[in-house]
């Protein structure tokens, strides 16, 4: 489980396939703190680290063919940036919401607006693929960064960033096209999925 605060940025240094799955090396100034078998999350989406080399502060995690489908992994390269956190401890305090790296769909950037001190970002995505929806100051996690939603419509959505933020995440390198990994706040999927099995059908837009 995750918080949606991010840790740091790493880069992705070489990718292998094998079969259906791919094994990314990715570096980090932190990868000493790092142990097999620990789960940590990459763009919101959690991986589990399979091997590390600490003289070269390097790590590898391997991705599965179902998540190479439902993420953006398949759009990375060789020096793409990448949002990391680690699981969350039980023994601090909690900054974003719960985030369990379980990425529901990719989303697509269609315009970032410089407001003078912060940045909005619009997204569109396909509510067929994960019939999730967002509501105004609802929670949101896009690449891993737990966020809060401003403008909410069917299949779109946008959020604010401040200056920490657009610096300290990948989101200064999101132009119009880029793709984004998605989590949909955990509690309004279960709300939708009781609504939908006892027959209550959500409010449209204007009702």
């Amino acid at each position: 489980m995750f918080t949606g605060i991010i840790e740091k940025t790493s880069k992705v240094v070489n990718i292998e396939q094998e079969g259906t799955n791919f094994h990314f090396t990715l570096e980090i100034d932190f990868a000493d703190e790092l142990a097999i078998d620990q789960s940590m999350a990459h763009d919101g989406c959690c991986l589990t680290i399979v091997k590390i080399d600490k003289e070269k502060k390097q790590y590898v995690v391997t991705a599965m063919d179902e998540t190479m489908l439902k993420t953006n992994l398949s759009t990375w390269k060789p020096g793409t940036e990448v949002n990391v956190e680690r699981a969350m401890k039980m023994d601090g305090r909690f900054d974003g919401h719960i985030v369990q790296g379980h990425v529901d769909q990719t989303a697509t950037c269609t315009k970032v607006v410089d407001e003078d001190g912060s940045w909005r970002y619009y997204f569109e995505y396909d509510q067929k693929k994960a019939p999730s929806i967002t509501v105004p100051k609802g929670s949101i996690s896009i690449n891993g960064v737990s966020l809060t939603v401003v403008d909410s419509e069917p299949g779109m959505f946008s959020v604010s960033i401040i200056p920490y933020t657009h610096q300290v995440t990948n989101f200064h390198n999101f132009v119009p096209g880029t793709v984004v990994n998605i989590e949909f706040d955990v509690f309004g999927k279960y709300v939708q999925r009781l609504m939908e099995q006892y027959g209550f059908k959500p409010a449209t837009q204007g009702e």
